[in-house]
């Protein structure tokens, strides 16, 4: 009932759609979900599969990023992703191997893209063989500050080199609609230089209102960033708020005034809040009675949060944080995980974004004296 439930919403974008993906690709599954935007909002299709092969038309109004992931992808079971830019009345041709690479074909948008396509491989790709590298080493024992030193000056210069090459792409290739796509793959503050090299045609057609959002959404988030610091500066009073506890009884933040409290924003599916737990613990140890610890979950289903919080024997204090909650809005949070300080008087002592050591370096601060 329910494959034929899929297969006749497949018709339906088949005879009203104008973007069109054939695909061959190995090790992708048979059950693919397509992540489409539309306006402000996102919508989801279920595309089946058969020996590899699928081909699936949607309704395109403006060129835009579309995002396939495996069925178990968005289960959060394994990693399978493949992001791809959708323009209206063209065909786009994959081929390959889902889980190492592929390539792309199809009508003349894409025969450019896979040239673009091939610069971005290049580039990209030391940076991810560098975070899986670091990462086994972590694993493996070696000392996190040494190896986040390592990350943090080794992923500036291969950042660099990618947009060296994605601006020399655009440089050699201006007139082509393609190039407009790189500018996707681009730290925000060099968006608008990178627009200045295509060519006028480019830049007046229909790649303009694709490009035009991803540099609304680069100063957006500019602004959004300043108001979060303001929110998190130290001295700012931190924002009341109530949630249940991991018994499903209310717990507010006013409850715990009088204390050092250490806001924690994280979730079960943020591989550097997991990897964070075990020097949490071993510091919520330390300085046993010093500080409270209280987990606010993010972004996680209810069921999710309470096996996590018990897989990883968390012994602090949890909330759950429903969508529809106000909290990461009135805490300004951008990134997971962010911990912030609260003093007993109640206002924001220091916040910390990111698994970042000198968190606990300032813990070793404020209470071993």
């Amino acid at each position: 009932m329910v494959s034929a439930l899929l297969a006749a919403t497949q018709m339906a974008h088949a005879a009203n759609g104008n973007f069109t993906i054939k695909a061959n690709l190995k090790n992708f599954g048979d059950s693919i979900v397509a992540i489409i935007p539309e306006g402000d909002d996102c919508k989801r299709d279920t595309i089946i599969a058969k020996n590899d092969k699928f081909t699936a038309t949607f309704d395109i109004k403006e060129p835009a990023l579309i995002y396939l992931l495996s069925m178990r992808t968005l289960h959060r079971l394994e990693r399978k992703q493949i992001d791809l830019i959708a323009i209206p009345n063209e065909t786009a041709e994959l081929t390959g191997d889902a889980t190492t690479r592929f390539d792309i074909a199809g009508s003349a948008f894409y025969k450019q893209y896979q040239e673009l396509h091939k610069v971005i491989e290049q580039a990209e790709t030391p940076i991810e063989e560098l975070g899986e590298s670091l990462s086994k080493r972590l694993k493996e024992g070696e000392d996190r500050n040494k190896v986040m030193d390592e990350y943090e000056k080794k992923s500036v210069e291969l950042a660099e080199k990618e947009h060296e090459m994605l601006t020399q792409f655009i440089k050699t290739h201006a007139d082509w609609d393609a190039s407009a796509v790189a500018i996707a793959h681009m730290s925000g503050e060099k968006m608008e230089d990178a627009v200045a090299l295509l060519s006028n045609r480019v830049k007046a057609g229909r790649m303009k209102a694709f490009y035009e959002k991803l540099v609304k959404t680069y100063k957006d988030a500019l602004e959004t960033e300043k108001k979060a610091k303001a929110i998190q500066a130290s001295g700012a009073v931190a924002p009341a708020f109530t949630l249940n506890d991991i018994h499903g009884k209310p717990l507010s933040l006013a409850s715990l005034q009088g204390k050092y409290v250490v806001l924690d924003f994280w979730g079960s599916w943020c591989i550097w809040c997991i990897r964070g737990i075990p020097e949490m613990k071993n510091y919520y140890q330390k300085y046993a009675g010093k500080f409270e610890i209280l987990g606010i979950d993010c972004n996680d289903a209810e069921a999710e949060w309470k096996e996590a919080v018990k897989k990883h024997e968390m012994p602090w204090l949890h909330v759950y944080n429903p969508r529809d909650s106000k909290v990461l809005l009135n805490y300004g949070i951008q990134g997971f995980p962010t911990k912030i300080i609260v003093g007993p008087d109640g206002k924001i002592v220091k916040t910390f974004v990111g698994e970042d050591q000198s968190f606990y370096q300032y813990l070793d601060e404020l209470f071993g004296k």
